[in-house]
């Protein structure tokens, strides 16, 4: 499988145990907090609640959304849902896209952001994380909409991967229930975990013209979301003050990350739950802030980089700030 961040346990084989400050995701540290768990949530299969579809609807901006266990859960179906085609993933992007296009007799190849224009006419389907994971770049709406129209005139598919859309006012959900000339589609990928939070849950939304929300939910089969996760996701959903004060919040701290990376001459570029940046010695960095038991994630290859999550608190905001004053001493 494709390495991701929040694999403390690595960490911990590797460099010991630590008071480890784990950065390496792009999570919210500071979690909605879930509501009281009704006994018979444990005790009942979970059947779909519509109130759930609805919260999501209404707080997405979106005309229809399937439940599923995750955006994952997506990820790994869409690809079994087309006949062989010419796959484009935007790249560098989070890895589980490639990753599945790939298994499914699928031609796939991937563009950088800047080449995704030209790629459009040469591939049935396009992959786009938006903002981008990792280097936060975005592809504005009226641009992903063009490219939806063009792709769908041949029956093709816009996929947008909007898990870190929550702080930005970018999102094509409101367009995924349109009939466009040539039959193709647009679908939109949604995480609660990211901006709520609450990765745990492994809950997550698509949005898509109606047939193609159909065979995706006969695919995943029954009881795809706990009782427990629709239970807490539906308070979260509906909760406004507290996602405009997280909103709020997220922002500066975002803009607060990005001046502390910048004042030891790191230029970097994100979201508000990341930061990221091309790093030379991102091995050996990546290596530093481990010794000070601050997890990273570091990307080797490609994208040689760097990427880090917000401190979830005054303390951690102080443990970075001294461990990148001892990178940047001579």
């Amino acid at each position: 499988m494709p390495e991701h961040g929040g694999n403390l346990r690595d960490a911990m084989r590797r460099y010991g145990a630590h008071d480890w400050l784990d950065l390496s995701t792009g999570i919210n540290p500071h979690w909605y907090p879930a509501p009281p768990i009704a006994g018979n949530a444990w005790h009942r299969l979970p059947e779909t609640d519509p109130a759930l579809a609805e919260a999501a609807q209404a707080f997405y901006g979106a005309p229809r959304m399937l439940a599923v266990a995750g955006t994952q859960a997506a990820i790994q179906a869409l690809p079994r849902l087309r006949p062989p085609s010419r796959v484009v993933v935007s790249s560098p992007s989070y890895a589980e896209h490639a990753h599945h296009w790939n298994q499914h007799g699928h031609t796939m190849s991937e563009a950088a952001y800047s080449e995704l224009d030209a790629a459009v006419d040469r591939c049935d389907v396009m992959v786009i994380c938006n903002p981008n994971n990792p280097t936060g770049a975005q592809v504005p709406s009226e641009q992903l909409l063009q490219w939806a129209g063009r792709l769908a005139a041949r029956g093709g598919w816009l996929v947008v991967d909007e898990a870190f859309g929550d702080t930005v006012a970018n999102s094509v959900a409101a367009q995924t229930d349109r009939a466009w000339q040539g039959g193709g589609a647009l679908i939109v990928l949604r995480s609660v975990g990211k901006f709520f939070g609450l990765a745990g849950l492994r809950l997550g939304f698509v949005a898509a013209p109606l047939p193609l929300l159909q065979d995706l939910e006969n695919m995943l089969g029954p009881w795809a979301v706990s009782g427990p996760a629709q239970h807490v996701a539906l308070a979260a959903l509906n909760d406004r003050p507290w996602q405009q004060a997280m909103r709020e919040r997220l922002v500066q701290e975002g803009e607060r990350l990005q001046a502390l990376l910048a004042t030891y001459g790191i230029r970097s570029s994100g979201t508000a739950l990341f930061q990221w940046w091309p790093e030379p010695q991102a091995e050996a960095l990546h290596e530093h802030l481990a010794r000070q038991g601050i997890w990273v994630r570091l990307f080797p290859r490609r994208a040689r980089g760097i990427r880090i999550g917000l401190p979830p608190d005054d303390a951690g905001w102080r443990r970075l700030e001294q461990a990148l004053q001892l990178w940047s001493q001579p």
